[in-house]
């Protein structure tokens, strides 16, 4: 399984650097990841949960690098809060994996908190699951990043996606990205 670490989703250009314009994409979403020319996305009126057409994310070949279906938008409203996004997310031959992802960024694009969903990947295929993330929205925040990715072979469909507030009831997903590095020698257990 490859890994994705965030440093590598902001080097792959998901701040919208490297933002591949499709026609497909719903209104509002955009195609991005590493390498997003090596996917396709749209709307599937045919796969449909709670009669709504679901919007799909698939390769077009056995590459390496990953693309996702994406979307960003202002912090502001969310600052000091816990988010949720969640959706129904169903697979087809996902053959290294697929998930949901938030991240919190703050000023100058700098990844403040982050979750894909790497930790508990979506494989194979499924039937449609109920997946969440949930991050903190730390002061200072000033964009929120979310979508589907899939890396590698594979399909996705993505139904019923929520952004909502949460509680401090509801447990973080995620990480707080560190400023600095930490515990380089190990000293800390």
């Amino acid at each position: 399984m490859s890994r994705i670490h965030s440093s590598e989703l902001l080097a792959a250009g998901i701040l919208a650097a490297t933002v591949f314009a499709t026609a497909a994409a719903p209104p509002h979403w955009y195609l991005a990841g590493s390498k997003p020319s090596n996917y396709e996305t749209g709307v599937d009126r045919e796969v449909v949960l709670n009669a709504r057409p679901s919007d799909y994310l698939k390769a077009k070949s056995d590459q390496d690098g990953f693309g996702t279906l994406m979307q960003d938008f202002s912090a502001v409203q969310y600052v000091g809060k816990r988010v949720r996004f969640s959706a129904f997310v169903k697979s087809d031959a996902v053959a290294r994996w697929a998930g949901l992802w938030m991240r919190v960024d703050g000023k100058g694009g700098k990844a403040m908190s982050f979750d894909n969903m790497q930790n508990r990947p979506i494989n194979g295929t499924t039937g449609f699951q109920h997946y969440d993330v949930v991050l903190d929205v730390p002061q200072g925040a000033t964009g929120i990043f979310l979508g589907v990715l899939l890396d590698g072979p594979g399909e996705v469909w993505m139904n019923s996606a929520d952004v909502e507030i949460v509680g401090t009831d509801i447990p973080t997903t995620g990480r707080s990205v560190a400023d600095a590095p930490r515990n380089l020698n190990f000293d800390q257990l």
